[in-house]
């Protein structure tokens, strides 16, 4: 019997301990091959998500010839780009913001999307926007776009990143769920003191690429 392979497409190489660790809390077993390209966002902030497309599929066709049997893209400024792409590349591929999208959906119709980088807010809200028509509810979405953050977080300040993502949730009003629009922004939902659901995306993003990946999910 063949062994199930998840590959997960990166735009920062911190993201891989972050889904190890969850992959062997939540689902031990289960290969993965981490593909880290940074240059994908960095082009798509500079010319927008459409701009990698191509570039995409390659590594997707490449993913899925080297044998993994469903790609999550852990990068929500490209998840739309690579969902789109996975009737051509003939697997599951995953956005890992989807699943955390619904629940927010589900928790009321006041979503606020918190993000680090001004190039996740619209695919972000899209997606929120998205899941509600899905579930036929509907759905007032706010963004807020934590200044000064992403810096943090690209000079390996991560007590101040949490912090200052951590600041701006506790500062919102009125909102019935807050998403934190990318699986770099996680560790802030632990920091957080406001009184209503805020979803983080890699927990939820890897069930549901291992669901898809065919092999079960761990209670």
């Amino acid at each position: 019997m063949v062994t199930p392979t998840l590959a997960l497409l990166h735009t920062s190489p911190v993201h891989v301990p972050v889904f190890e660790a969850l992959r062997d809390q939540d689902h031990p077993g289960l290969a993965l091959r981490h593909l880290v390209h940074a240059d994908l966002l960095a082009r798509a902030r500079a010319e927008g998500p459409d701009a990698v497309a191509d570039g995409i599929q390659e590594l997707l066709e490449r993913a899925v010839a080297e044998g993994a049997s469903a790609v999550l893209c852990t990068c929500s400024t490209i998840g739309a780009v690579a969902e789109d792409r996975a009737a051509a590349v003939g697997v599951p591929v995953v956005r890992v913001d989807r699943p955390m999208a619904a629940a927010a959906v589900a928790a009321g119709r006041a979503v606020a999307v918190v993000a680090t980088l001004e190039s996740t807010l619209g695919p972000t809200r899209a997606l929120v926007e998205e899941e509600a028509a899905r579930a036929g509810r509907p759905v007032d979405v706010t963004t807020v776009l934590v200044d000064g953050a992403w810096e943090r977080f690209e000079a390996g300040d991560a007590d101040g990143h949490v912090r200052l993502i951590a600041e701006a949730v506790d500062a919102l009003d009125g909102v019935d769920s807050v998403v934190l629009a990318q699986a770099s922004m996680a560790d802030a939902a632990d920091r957080v003191t406001l009184p209503v659901p805020v979803v983080a995306s890699p927990r939820l993003g890897l069930s549901a690429a291992v669901e898809r990946c065919g092999v079960g999910v761990k209670s």
